[in-house]
């Protein structure tokens, strides 16, 4: 089996939130705590900052973190797919649409399934595995590209 999904996954899904909204959070808690908020309240539309940026993170983690699987696994002539614990084959013929988005941080692969999962959905999305960096932005990812080759052999070999 070859791995599709990136191993920085983890961190993105789980840990990365936990940084934006904690640091947020002892933010704004030092900030009432040290009694400054209290001693003037003209001051009290700066914590209006830290309150938007985490709504804007939340609507942008949702976005674009949330709805990743764990992990994208390619065996043969089908997918296992890995999130929160549940595990499911999806046939390689059962994608109709491979998406990569380029301009995205984390860059993310979405495929679209011609038939609903009833665990993961219309739509499967994963962080590839790869090579990152600026110039990888302007390229297209080689998981991507490997994916729509195989799929496409699969549609044209005869029935």
């Amino acid at each position: 089996m070859q791995r599709l999904s990136s191993p920085s996954t983890f961190f993105y899904k789980r840990v990365f939130p936990v940084f934006w909204f904690g640091f947020l959070a002892v933010f704004l808690a030092t900030w009432i705590g040290s009694g400054a908020a209290l001693r003037r309240p003209e001051m009290w539309p700066s914590a209006f900052i830290p309150l938007l940026m985490a709504v804007i993170g939340l609507a942008v983690f949702r976005r674009l973190l949330f709805d990743l699987v764990d992990e994208v696994w390619l065996d043969g002539e089908s997918l296992v797919v890995k999130n929160r614990g549940e595990q499911a084959r999806l046939a390689l013929g059962e994608v109709i649409n491979v998406n990569a988005s380029t301009m995205t941080n984390p860059p993310r692969i979405t495929l679209m399934l011609r038939t609903e999962s009833s665990r993961f959905g219309k739509a499967v999305s994963f962080i590839p595995a790869g090579p990152r960096g600026f110039l990888g932005a302007f390229r297209p990812n080689p998981v991507a590209t490997d994916l729509i080759h195989r799929i496409d052999a699969l549609r044209r070999r005869p029935a």
